[in-house]
């Protein structure tokens, strides 16, 4: 197992750890399998989306706060809305990787969706062999 170690700067904020995942599966030698990415948090998510225009960043933050805004929760912490953002987004994904390199799109990037921060955050990964 592997892991990713995330510092968050914003409350919330999508940081794209591509090129970490690349380091990671180039320094490991991962060849031919799936890589399975999992965020060991409640309050932060893990996608895979545009990494083109910026914005679509912004835009998807926007939205989350719209759908799910801080309102009053029973939930003593004060962080409920984090903890419903992480449940629509999710807190893994897989990547297939053929011959050292991870199958995306063109414009696909992985994201590390934080929604309680600032915060030191982590990512753990498997890789399993084909």
């Amino acid at each position: 197992m592997f892991e990713i170690i995330i510092h968050t700067s914003k409350r919330n904020e999508m940081i794209d750890i591509s090129s970490k995942v690349y380091k990671l599966i180039k320094e490991n030698n991962l060849q031919n399998g799936i890589l399975y990415l999992h965020v060991m948090h409640t309050t932060a998510a893990i996608t895979i989306n545009e990494n083109a225009d910026n914005d679509v960043k912004i835009d998807l933050i926007n939205a989350l706060n719209s759908l799910v805004p801080n309102i009053k929760f029973y939930h003593y912490e004060g962080n409920s809305d984090a903890h419903l953002k992480t449940s629509l987004i999710g807190n893994s994904v897989n990547i297939l990787i053929e011959n050292g390199n991870p199958i995306l799109g063109t414009w696909q990037g992985i994201y590390f969706c934080e929604f309680d921060g600032p915060r030191k955050r982590k990512v753990v990964a498997k890789f399993i062999k084909e």
